[in-house]
């Protein structure tokens, strides 16, 4: 019940890249927030992240948890979004050991794990090199 119930709640930034702009002082919080950590206003509208960026740093895992042991090695980094603000996120479709400071990446919706065979499928962005 517990990760469907949060995974449910997450859909908005999840599936779409959805944020909530500060509508006093234009900050952009993603996840979204209910109170401007600069402000303190309550207002915010919705505003859909751009779907790319770069990677700031990143690291390779060797030895995964269990609902990723298939996938390793893979890399985790932190993509820094056009927007100006970092999220973390899988580097996906390259070697690892290729993966660079700065390198270009889009953002791509895929399957992230599922819940066991007949449990729930979560899904979310990857970071995918963009090739130039």
């Amino acid at each position: 019940m517990g990760i469907t119930a949060r995974n449910w709640r997450e859909y908005p930034q999840r599936y779409r890249l959805e944020a909530a702009k500060c509508s006093q002082c234009g900050k952009v919080f993603f996840p979204p927030r209910l109170i401007c950590n600069q402000c303190k206003s309550r207002k915010f509208e919705t505003i859909k992240l751009p779907g790319e960026g770069t990677v700031k740093t990143f690291t390779v895992i060797r030895v995964a948890p269990t609902n990723f042991i298939d996938e390793v090695p893979y890399a985790i980094g932190i993509i820094e979004l056009l927007e100006g603000f970092s999220t973390m996120m899988q580097i996906a479709d390259c070697d690892p050991e290729k993966i660079s400071i700065g390198m270009k990446v889009k953002l791509e919706f895929r399957k992230i794990q599922s819940d066991g065979e007949a449990g729930v499928i979560m899904y979310g962005y990857k970071a995918v090199p963009v090739s130039e």
